[in-house]
């Protein structure tokens, strides 16, 4: 099946919206190929707010409605005690909220941008999914995480060499309870890493410090810009370290 045939079999859906790679895509597809469809941007303290400004630009770009729905994913117990199982909690209460902002406009067909690299077997995530009814065209049309950069470049979409982006959450040990103190500390630190030029990297909570993970090929700046990295993160951390594995 390709994306042509999956949209001309469900001409109307609601598609679940990060401003990512492959949800990008997603959008601009179902727009090509003529569907109704209208984006669903779920915004919690989990999503860092350039994502939300990147979704808002690739709706615009596409030209299809977004519809931001607020969630606060902190009252979610299973999610803030972030459990091994945290994902789940996660997204079956984002993915809920979503459904009803979905039926309420008038849709039965709720998207979204899992693709054919996403390993699904059960993982927490994916099993909210299939508990929710949620379709993943890109997956089911076999597109892998390669084919989506190449046909979005192709598209013209900005999005088409975005790095990978994990939620906040991430960055806090399994186990220890999520707060928005720390998930502003983290989002602060990763904007002022940004600001230096540094990409692709992650700055995870490890006490009332930061372990800084960045490829490879990005060590040697940082060793020549240690004084302004120190600076750059010490509103937010007693302490920094590098992180010696690659991302």
């Amino acid at each position: 099946m390709t994306l042509a045939e999956y949209f001309h079999d469900h001409p109307k859906a609601a598609l679940a919206f990060s401003g990512g790679v492959d949800s990008a895509y997603l959008l601009w597809a179902g727009r090509h190929y003529g569907c109704d469809l209208t984006a669903y941007y779920v915004r919690t303290a989990f999503q860092p707010e350039f994502e939300f400004r990147d979704a808002q630009r690739l709706a615009e770009e596409v030209g299809v409605p977004m519809v931001v729905v607020e969630t606060d994913v902190l009252s979610v117990p299973g999610a803030a005690a972030n459990g091994p199982d945290r994902c789940y909690h996660c997204k079956r209460a984002l993915f809920t909220q979503l459904w009803k902002a979905a039926r309420s406009d008038g849709h039965t067909l709720l998207l979204d941008g899992t693709n054919a690299s996403d390993d699904a077997g059960d993982r927490p995530g994916m099993r909210a999914l299939r508990e929710l009814a949620v379709e993943s065209p890109l997956r089911l049309c076999g597109l892998t995480k390669s084919d989506i950069r190449v046909a979005s470049k192709a598209a013209g979409l900005f999005t088409w060499d975005k790095p990978a982006y994990a939620c906040l959450a991430t960055r806090i040990p399994t186990g220890q309870a999520i707060t928005r103190a720390d998930l502003t500390r983290v989002e602060g630190a990763e904007d002022a890493l940004f600001a230096l030029g540094f990409t692709d990297f992650r700055v995870r909570l490890l006490g009332d410090g930061a372990r800084i993970q960045l490829p490879g090929d990005q060590w040697d700046r940082a060793a020549a810009r240690r004084a302004e990295l120190l600076a750059a993160l010490k509103p937010w951390f007693t302490a920094v370290t590098l992180d010696l594995e690659t991302r």
